[in-house]
C-alpha cells in the first residue's frame, strides 16, 4: 500500500531557527533543520542531556528561557512541552516572528500519508494498534509522535511509501497550522492538562484542531456518544465518520485472547478498525491484528501473579478518566495505588469507580490530600485507605493486605513528576518492586 501523500506541503518559515525546549522532540527538530544546512539556535530552561546535538553545528543555550535570543531568529520552533506563554514564545509572537510546533515542522518535511490519533485516553494504544494492523497487512508503516518517537526523527529516514501513525497530544495540536492528516481520529475528551489549558473548552478545541485543515478526500473519525464530545462540531472538510452511528466498525469478538482488556479497549479497537478500513486495509488483516496485538507497556500491563494476587501496571493512567477505566476493567477486589503530582482539576469523578471496584486505596504524593477528600464517598462505602510515603511503601502495604484473587493496580490518576521523570520511569519502578516480591 503506497504511503506517499498527494498533498503539497507548505514551505517552512524562514531561518535562523530558535528551537525552544531541548528534550526529545526539540532535539529531533534541531537535527532535522541542521541536516538541511539551516542555522539552529537551541534554548532550554533546564540542563537536558544535549549530547544528541553534538556535531550538528547548533548553538546551544541552557538554563535560560531564550527570550533574548528571539531577536536573532527568523522563526521559533516550539517543543510540545513548552507553553505558548513561555517567555521566548511570547516574545516571538509579540514581535511577529513565526512560531511553529515540532509536529507541524515534521509534517511539512515528510512526504508520507498520515494517520493522526488524539484523545484524552487511549491514543497510545490505538496508535500502536494501528501500527500492528499495518504490519499484519504487510503495509509499510512508522509509528511516532507523542507515543515516544519524535516525529521529526523520521525526516530523511523514512521511505516515502510508509504510512505514518502519529499520536498527537493537545500540546502538539495547539501549534498545528497546516497539518492535514489523510485520516484523523479523536477518541474522547475529559478533563486533563487543565494546568496548561485555560479550561475544558480550550482543551477540547485543541483536540479538535486535528481535523481543522483536512480536505474533502480525508477521513475525520470521532464518537459523538463520548460525553466530552457531545455537541461538538467537527471542523475542516474531511469525510466525517461518527462511530456512534456507523455499525461497520464493530470489532465483534476479535479481542478475545488478546492482551487488551476492559470495555474502553473494545472502543479503542472499534476506532482502530474504522481507521484501517477507511484507509484501505482489508478486514481479515484487521481481525488478525486485533487478535494478536500484545498491548502497550504501562497500560493495563499484567506484570505478575504472585500467591494468587495479580499485579497490574497502568502507570499511563495519568488522569481521572483513565484511572476509572482501569478500575472498571476488573470485577472487584482491587487494591489501587493512586496519586502523584497534580495537573489541575479534582478527583470526585473517581469516587464511584473506587467504591464499585476497590477494597482499598494507597495514596501517594502531593495529590494524596485531595484524593482523600474527593474520594470520601468511597471511604463511607467501606473502601479502606492508607497514605504511603512512596511507591515502594504502597506496593509493600498492598501486598501485605492482599488476599488470593485480589488485583494490585497502579493507576495513579496523576502525573508522575513529583518523583519520576515520566510515567514510564514510574511504571518501570513498579515492575521492579513487584519483581522483588518474588525474592
Amino acid at each position: 500500500m503506497n504511503g506517499r501523500s498527494n498533498k503539497p506541503r507548505p514551505p517552512l518559515p524562514p531561518g535562523p531557527y530558535l528551537v525552544v525546549g531541548l528534550a526529545r522532540s526539540g532535539q529531533a527538530a534541531a537535527r532535522a533543520l541542521a541536516a538541511r544546512g539551516e542555522q539552529v539556535i537551541g534554548a532550554d530552561t533546564g540542563t537536558p542531556d544535549a549530547s544528541g546535538l553534538d556535531g550538528i553545528g547548533a548553538e546551544l543555550h541552557l538554563e535560560t528561557d531564550g527570550a533574548d535570543l528571539v531577536e536573532r531568529a527568523g522563526s521559533v520552533v516550539k517543543s510540545p512541552g513548552v507553553p505558548r506563554q513561555a517567555p521566548a514564545v511570547a516574545a516571538a509572537l509579540e514581535r511577529g516572528v513565526p512560531v511553529i510546533g515540532e509536529l507541524e515542522l515534521a509534517w511539512r518535511l515528510l512526504p508520507n500519508r498520515f494517520v493522526a490519533v488524539t484523545g484524552t485516553n487511549g491514543k497510545t494504544t490505538v496508535t500502536e494498534l494501528l501500527g500492528h494492523v499495518w504490519r499484519t497487512a504487510g503495509a509499510p508503516v512508522a509509528v511516532a509522535g507523542n507515543v515516544g518517537t519524535p516525529l521529526a526523527s523520521l525526516v530523511d529516514d523514512l521511505p516515502a511509501e510508509a504510512t505514518v501513525m502519529c499520536e498527537c497530544s493537545s500540546f502538539q495540536l495547539e501549534d498545528a497550522e497546516a497539518f492535514a492528516p489523510e485520516c484523523a481520529a479523536l477518541l474522547n475528551v475529559s478533563a486533563d492538562h487543565l494546568d496548561r489549558h485555560s479550561d475544558l473548552g480550550a482543551y477540547r478545541d485543541a483536540k479538535l484542531r486535528i481535523f481543522a485543515r483536512q480536505e474533502p478526500g480525508d477521513w475525520a473519525i470521532y464518537d459523538s456518544s463520548d460525553p466530552g464530545l457531545a455537541g461538538a462540531r467537527v471542523p475542516g472538510r474531511g469525510r466525517v465518520v461518527d462511530l456512534a452511528e456507523v455499525p461497520f466498525a464493530e470489532p465483534d469478538d476479535a479481542l478475545e485472547g488478546s492482551a487488551l482488556i476492559g470495555p474502553h479497549n473494545a472502543r479503542n479497537a472499534r476506532t482502530a478498525t474504522a481507521v484501517a478500513l477507511a484507509m484501505g486495509i482489508d478486514r481479515d488483516s484487521v481481525a488478525q491484528a486485533l487478535r494478536t496485538f500484545g498491548g502497550v507497556p504501562h497500560r493495563l500491563e499484567r506484570v505478575a501473579e504472585i500467591d494468587g494476587v495479580t499485579y497490574v501496571n497502568d502507570s499511563k493512567a495519568t488522569n481521572v478518566a483513565a484511572a476509572a477505566a482501569a478500575l472498571r476493567s476488573f470485577p472487584g477486589r482491587v487494591r489501587a495505588i493512586l496519586g502523584g503530582s497534580l495537573k489541575g482539576g479534582g478527583f470526585a469523578e473517581l469516587a464511584g469507580p473506587v467504591a464499585e471496584r476497590c477494597v482499598a486505596c494507597y495514596l501517594l504524593g502531593p495529590a494524596a490530600k485531595a484524593l482523600e477528600q474527593d474520594l470520601a464517598p468511597a471511604w463511607a462505602d467501606g473502601v479502606r485507605r492508607r497514605r504511603c510515603a512512596d511507591l515502594a511503601e504502597a506496593v509493600q502495604a498492598a501486598t501485605a493486605d492482599a488476599e488470593p484473587g485480589d488485583v494490585v493496580l497502579l493507576a495513579p490518576a496523576c502525573a508522575s513528576f513529583d518523583a519520576y521523570r515520566d510515567f514510564e520511569e514510574r511504571g518501570d519502578h513498579f515492575r521492579r518492586l513487584v519483581g522483588d516480591l518474588r525474592g
